[in-house]
């Protein structure tokens, strides 16, 4: 039986942060893995000064964003697909444009994951929270349109021009930035260096972090697989400087103190035991 793990995600970038080392992982065990992006993130502005002066970035942001999304595709082995929703962007007063993801009537935006779904028929799809794991509005939608889709692709009544019904086995909310990984980070560092500049930033994650709940079920060891995640982080060039405290710690630390990506099981059509390290446990185990 061929494994097969299908990851939505927001915006191109979201799934180089949050679980690209799993994705590696996946990838080198068998696993067919593809990531869908819901938007061309058209509406993120350049958090690189690096590349403040990109000429592309300054006419075409949809179109750089998309050659960036290729070569994080390249680093991971993986597939991927665009759902072709317009970015929502993030306004101050929470105002979204016309016609872009967030706005668009769930019905309607679901079904292109719906179609996704009964083609690609994974076993594991993993989402964000109903949170959106932040507050962006197109977080949020992919949330609501991941659990349509999920609901609806098993649903031989629903959208029965997309494709033969499928039932996914292992639903998963990302939960990669958790206060157990950043203590573990923390105080292994205090020790190895107390002197690091890191542990300003850790601390300040630690600290707007306290009130999180552990909600983790599963712990997936990525630890040969940071460097793979780096690189797809690095293509998002627009995005991520390379320098960034806050997406790249040094691996043999990550490696020592916390060489997981964790996630939380939410729903199982197949029995498991927990805690998990394994996203197919379960699944692999009626192979």
């Amino acid at each position: 039986m061929t494994l097969r793990l299908l990851a939505v995600h927001a915006h191109p970038d979201d799934e180089s942060s949050k679980g690209a080392a799993s994705y590696a992982y996946y990838r080198s065990r068998g696993a067919e893995v593809m990531v869908v992006s819901c938007t061309g993130g058209e509406g993120g502005s350049i958090l690189n000064e690096a590349l403040a002066d990109n000429a592309m970035a300054q006419r075409d942001m949809a179109g750089l964003r998309r050659l960036e999304m290729r070569q994080a595709q390249l680093a991971l082995g993986i597939e991927h697909r665009w759902l072709g929703y317009q970015d929502s962007g993030m306004n101050e007063d929470g105002s979204v444009p016309a016609n872009s993801f967030a706005t668009i009537d769930l019905e309607f935006s679901a079904e292109p994951l719906v179609r996704i779904i009964r083609e690609f028929r994974p076993q594991v799809l993993i989402t964000y929270d109903e949170n959106g794991g932040y507050p962006h509005p197109d977080h949020i939608r992919c949330h609501e349109v991941s659990m349509e889709a999920y609901r609806a692709a098993a649903d031989p009544a629903r959208y029965p021009g997309d494709g033969e019904p499928w039932q996914i086995d292992k639903l998963y909310y990302d939960r990669i930035f958790n206060l157990e990984r950043i203590d573990a980070l923390f105080l292994l560092l205090s020790v190895k260096e107390p002197e690091s500049p890191l542990l300003e930033p850790l601390g300040e994650a630690r600290d707007w972090m306290k009130n999180y709940p552990d909600l983790a079920t599963t712990h997936v060891p990525v630890g040969d697989f940071l460097e793979a995640r780096d690189a797809a982080l690095r293509a998002h060039a627009s995005q991520v400087s390379p320098t960034s405290s806050f997406f790249f710690w040094p691996n043999d630390l990550i490696r020592e103190a916390w060489p997981y990506e964790d996630f939380q099981l939410v729903e199982s059509k197949v029995d498991t035991v927990m805690p998990e390290s394994d996203l197919f446990a379960g699944i692999r185990d009626e192979a």
